[in-house]
């Protein structure tokens, strides 16, 4: 086994070990779903306090900050019908690798899990794994997910220790909010593929 496939199956094996337990008992406050199956009623969006507290309580920031951003995403596209909350890594050699894994939250769809994979574009040498928080616009139901999502350019930017940039397809918007060594991930814009499995190659 070379090198690159090495670093890909360590950051595979590591976000399913640390990932998806410990992010449920996050969101403690986002049961899944237990009700009859989603009708044809659009789906209950997000407020900005719902938000702040949950941002601020999974990357442990202040609430202020937190505030502060999610104050500038919903100025910039408005309510959220859904966010993801889960961890992702990175590798590369001459160009970027990314994987994430989480757990997807909608007041009432069913709470769906998600993979994401893409390139980078990057010169990240290793591995490394964030958090990270995903608010997601005109996302009516969870299978609406799953597809490839380009990044938008320009549209990058950081507020208290926290960072964003906008991915867009088919007038579905999502807001990935990253903390720390996550920035670096989500510095180049690439795009990520979110589907239902976990997918090695990410193309």
């Amino acid at each position: 086994m070379d090198r690159r496939s090495l670093i890909v199956s360590g950051l595979a094996t590591g976000l399913s070990a640390a990932g998806l337990p410990a992010l449920a008992q996050d969101q403690g406050d986002a049961p899944a779903y237990t009700g009859p199956a989603p009708d044809n009623r659009p789906a209950e969006p997000y407020t900005e306090d719902e938000l702040a507290r949950n941002v601020s309580d999974f990357f442990g920031v202040t609430a202020e900050n937190a505030g502060a951003l999610i104050e500038r995403i919903f100025h910039d596209n408005g309510r959220p019908t859904a966010y993801i909350a889960g961890e992702e890594g990175s590798g590369a050699f001459f160009f970027g690798l990314r994987y994430g894994k989480g757990l997807m939250y909608m007041k009432d769809r069913p709470r769906s899990e998600v993979f994401w994979q893409g390139p980078t574009g990057g010169f990240d040498w290793g591995g490394n794994a964030s958090r990270t928080f995903t608010l997601c616009y005109a996302l009516e139901y969870p299978d609406a997910i799953y597809r490839r999502f380009p990044g938008v350019e320009g549209s990058a930017y950081f507020i208290g220790g926290l960072g964003v940039n906008y991915q867009r397809a088919d007038g579905i918007t999502l807001a990935p909010i990253r903390a720390g060594v996550g920035l670096r991930l989500g510095a180049s814009l690439g795009y990520l593929a979110y589907s239902r499995q976990r997918n090695i190659i990410p193309l």
